[in-house]
């Protein structure tokens, strides 16, 4: 005590403990974010899906077999055929993506090898997000890290088949797109108004 006052004086120095949990960055969170470089380049990739999904046309019209019709010429037939790589672009990626899936789903080699390898890259960005990693004194940056685990799959990718999966891919999508593009008669959607090609009058 001092005076007459009656203060009392509490001694409130010495250190708080902080629970080790509340320390360390919460891993919940961590483990469900994409790689770092995936990370960076996902609003690029966010829009770019987006604008896609809005430039597909209705597939009930993609498919409509009605609008399928004989080009009268090969002039008719090379307009035909700018015009709707043009208006059906979005739809013809997502055949290519549709292909590319089906061929993942039935060939179980590829997939497990394209799974270890995303599954390879997700780890070390894991890694580099706790600690860089330095080999020789010299920091080996995310970038050159996926570089070497794809250069490790390519032995893995050729022994199950990806190269006779990408031909395959390759070829039905040209092949299903040329020949969707062909004979859709496109013109009968877009219309005089809209369309920038001259058309010639079909003889009856």
């Amino acid at each position: 005590m001092s005076g007459g006052q009656g203060d009392v004086e509490i001694d409130i120095s010495g250190e708080i403990e902080v629970p080790s949990d509340l320390k360390a960055p919460p891993k919940s969170g961590l483990l469900m974010q994409l790689p770092v470089q995936l990370q960076l380049a996902s609003p690029a990739a966010r829009e770019w899906i987006t604008r896609s999904r809005e430039n597909v046309r209705p597939w009930m019209v993609f498919v409509n077999t009605q609008k399928f019709k004989i080009p009268p010429n090969v002039q008719r037939w090379s307009k035909r055929l700018a015009k709707n790589i043009d208006y059906f672009q979005s739809n013809y990626m997502f055949v290519f993506l549709g292909l590319i899936i089906y061929c993942l789903i039935t060939s179980p080699l590829l997939l497990i090898a394209v799974a270890a390898s995303l599954g390879a890259c997700y780890i070390l960005s894991l890694k580099n997000a706790e600690k860089k990693i330095i080999i020789g004194g010299h920091e080996l940056s995310l970038a050159h890290q996926y570089s070497a685990v794809g250069i490790v799959s390519l032995p893995i990718f050729y022994l199950a088949g990806a190269g006779a999966v990408l031909f395959w891919v390759l070829g039905a999508s040209f092949f299903i797109i040329i020949l969707h593009a062909s004979f859709y008669n496109v013109e009968s959607l877009i219309g005089s108004d809209e369309e920038p090609f001259d058309l010639q009058m079909e003889q009856v």
